[in-house]
């Protein structure tokens, strides 16, 4: 599986988000809103959103049926439904569509740069097997034995992201409130948190602690996620996790915020090596 989990950029994700940037354009090109368009279609605006950011593939008919309502001419059009057609084909990850956060794996794959700020759990990115269970079993008491084993594997196979060839830079910024919760046991997280250290010493992640001595900052508000993605004319994406569903925000306004708020805790986490060290000595007390 792996060579399949690190072939990134030129996934289906990648079509997908090329197609929505271009459907987008076009859209904007026509003078017609999102929900000029999904009154056209006969579906959702949130359907439509939904293509134009690559979260959803579209179907050959619906880019055709838009086309034809943007006035694009024939040789244009036919290249783009041979676009549609290619970003139809599956990722990998789509096998795993139960798990319920596909869209947030096809986001990491397509990604040039991912930055982190987290509160309450270590990212999935980063989570050993024995915590990743742990974490399941518990928001999801639901879950039959075989289910939380195949959101384990599934969560342990997103992490090939980090040793492919082109891995994402990655930046993260790791509240110590987290790191102080002792998830399945003292054994349990001195194993995480070793890991972590591991992880903090790729040459393409930096990974940061924000000490409770900083007081107040500007990530009190929750977590977030800001992908950025190699296409230039491709905006950011701000990932936004909730218990029932997951928001994505692409506005102009939005990225700053986010971004800013990252900057800011960036600035007041320790650097890198004395997070690095900050987890080992940590790891080292519960030991």
């Amino acid at each position: 599986m792996k060579r399949d989990v690190v072939s990134g950029r030129r996934s289906p994700t990648v079509r997908r988000r090329r197609l929505g940037i271009e459907l987008r354009r076009l859209r904007d090109d026509a003078g017609l809103t999102i929900e000029q368009v999904a009154d056209a279609l006969e579906c959702s605006d949130s359907k439509i959103s939904r293509i134009e950011t690559g979260q959803v593939g579209a179907t050959p008919r619906d880019v055709r049926d838009m086309l034809q309502l943007y006035g694009v001419a024939s040789q244009r059009r036919d290249a783009l439904l041979q676009s549609a057609r290619e970003a139809r084909q599956r990722d990998w990850w789509q096998a795993y569509s139960d798990t319920l956060i596909v869209p947030l794996v096809g986001m990491e794959a397509a990604a040039s740069s991912i930055r982190i700020y987290e509160t309450l759990l270590v990212h999935g990115l980063f989570q050993t097997r024995r915590y990743a269970g742990t974490v399941i079993r518990t928001v999801r008491p639901d879950l039959r034995p075989e289910e939380v084993e195949r959101w384990v594997e599934f969560r342990m196979a997103r992490q090939s992201l980090l040793a492919r060839d082109t891995p994402p830079a990655l930046s993260a910024v790791l509240d110590e409130a987290l790191l102080r919760r002792p998830v399945g046991g003292p054994a349990a997280m001195a194993e995480q948190l070793h890991h972590l250290a591991r992880v903090a010493a790729l040459p393409t992640v930096t990974l940061q602690v924000l000490p409770f001595a900083a007081g107040h900052h500007a990530g009190m508000s929750g977590a977030f996620t800001i992908f950025s993605f190699p296409e230039p004319d491709g905006p950011d994406v701000v990932y936004l996790e909730h218990t029932k569903s997951d928001l994505y925000l692409e506005s102009e306004e939005e990225i700053r915020r986010y971004a800013a708020a990252f900057d800011q805790l960036r600035a007041m986490a320790l650097p890198p090596d004395d997070s690095i060290a900050f987890l080992v000595a940590l790891a080292g007390s519960l030991a």
